[in-house]
């Protein structure tokens, strides 16, 4: 794009462009933050949640957690049947950036470690999701961010150039990642910092 510097920019998804927190479903099942916290070290929800991504099907895993600790058996199954309860909603703001984005005719991308079958649920509870020009899923490629492969699987795909492509996420292992690569990076924190990125980029007015 004559002017500019980024020529496309690639999105992460969740607590980028979705707010994800499953702490939002816990707190209906226990009394408080802590129990919480030692529910996740206790049964290795979270870690286990990495290899979900990475396409294992949640039934399965979670049918092996609650085996290996019964007493946590309903609130492991809630994880896979009650999933929609740790979404909570859009980032409206950065949703807006991207649908300028589109309206600007700059290209946008994303790679999200997300599995396959959730991952269907969020499209229907999100159309905006829809609205990528092209998509790494993780669970698809059976690679998770910040595994350098699956940044190089979108590279190569649609034939990025990294030093004119600008990624945007919410975790400092897949920016330093995404920068060893030679991508433009934004770590994101909130939306107001991105968007004063994205207009000094010349990306938004």
């Amino acid at each position: 794009m004559s002017g500019r510097s980024i020529d496309n920019v690639i999105f992460d998804i969740g607590n980028v462009l979705v707010r994800w927190e499953p702490e939002r479903l816990y707190r209906r099942m226990f009394p408080d933050d802590a129990a919480i916290h030692a529910f996740y070290a206790e049964t290795g929800l979270l870690t286990r949640n990495i290899e979900m991504d990475r396409g294992e099907p949640f039934a399965v895993a979670l049918a092996d957690l609650a085996a290996r600790h019964p007493h946590h058996a309903e609130a492991l199954h809630a994880f896979n049947h009650r999933w929609p309860e740790t979404v909570v909603g859009e980032i409206p703001e950065t949703v807006a950036m991207l649908r300028e984005l589109r309206t600007a005719r700059v290209p946008n991308y994303a790679i999200t470690n997300f599995s396959r079958e959730k991952f269907d649920i969020a499209l229907e509870m999100f159309p905006v999701l829809k609205d990528f020009d092209d998509i790494v899923v993780s669970a698809d490629v059976r690679l998770v961010k910040p595994d350098p492969a699956i940044f190089r699987l979108l590279l190569d795909r649609r034939k990025l150039n990294p030093a004119r492509s600008l990624f945007i996420d919410d975790n400092a292992g897949n920016i330093a990642t995404a920068r060893q690569l030679g991508l433009v990076t934004h770590h994101f924190a909130e939306p107001g910092a991105l968007r004063r990125d994205l207009v000094a980029r010349g990306l938004l007015a």
